[in-house]
């Protein structure tokens, strides 16, 4: 069975964890199916957004306790437990580095690695059940793994994360919706609906808008300070006036037509 199946919509992925049996949880394969498919990413610009999603009953369990790469870090040298935990960390990064956003449709489970998946991703969905935690704590490592004590605190705050990372407490759907961290809460047989949702609205944006979206949001929430981050903003906004797709889009806003934005319309704009 593929431990992770890809289904391109158009200029949408549909990107799915497919190891029900374990909850899908993160096993040599999969790591570095994942792993190669998110690093690859930047190379694509015919993949504008992902949706990330699991099979079956959840949507990541965290590691394989009985994967290779779980024995290798529980026995290995000092050596060989550093590359599986930069392995699995470089994961996360290629999800912040890739220009595609990406939307994390969660049910169920969303444990250690799984829950790490969610907050490197865009955007959170996740029905009533889905319930998240680090669990790295509970098996007497570090509460911050895989990029969990960089993320959480800046997507929840430091109080709340504080209190997830130091227990490895299971976090539920509707106290995740309170603080923020999911972008909807819906009960299961919306969630498809929903998703689509949100990729119909980020299709009807300009490619490069899109991109440099996601990357003045990964680059300013570490911004020094306001004068920074307003440079950043100037210089995406600059770049953009540029393209064909905001003139054509100007354009369409004087006469009251609708605006369609192409992959060509990011080209610098017809002079005259």
């Amino acid at each position: 069975m593929d431990a992770l199946l890809i289904e391109q919509r158009g200029e949408v992925e549909h990107v799915t964890l497919n190891r029900p049996d374990s909850l899908n949880s993160l096993d040599d394969d999969l790591t570095m199916r994942l792993l190669s498919y998110f690093e690859g990413l930047p190379a694509r610009p015919d993949v504008r957004i992902v949706v990330l999603r699991g099979a079956g009953r959840g949507f990541c369990s965290g590691l394989d306790l009985a994967s290779a790469q779980a024995d290798g870090f529980i026995d290995g040298t000092l050596p060989e437990k550093f590359a599986i935990q930069h392995r699995l960390g470089k994961i996360t990064l290629a999800m912040r580095k890739c220009p595609q956003p990406i939307i994390a449709a969660m049910h169920g489970v969303a444990s250690g690695g799984g829950f790490c998946l969610a907050m490197a991703s865009d955007i959170r969905l996740a029905t009533p059940n889905t319930r998240m935690n680090a669990a790295f704590i509970r098996i007497g490592l570090g509460g911050g793994d895989i990029g969990a004590s960089y993320l959480l605190p800046r997507l929840i705050g430091a109080g709340p994360a504080n209190a997830l990372l130091l227990t490895g407490r299971m976090l539920g759907a509707e106290r995740a919706w309170q603080l923020g961290l999911l972008a909807e809460l819906v009960e299961p047989p919306e969630l498809d609906a929903t998703v689509d949702s949100y990729v119909a609205d980020m299709l009807a944006t300009g490619p490069l808008a899109l991109r440099m979206t996601k990357e003045i949001l990964n680059v300013n929430i570490d911004a020094p300070g306001l004068e920074a981050a307003l440079a950043l903003e100037d210089r995406n906004q600059v770049i953009l006036s540029h393209t064909q797709n905001f003139s054509n889009a100007v354009d369409a806003f004087k006469t009251k037509q609708p605006v369609q934005f192409t992959q060509d319309g990011d080209q610098p704009r017809k002079s005259g």
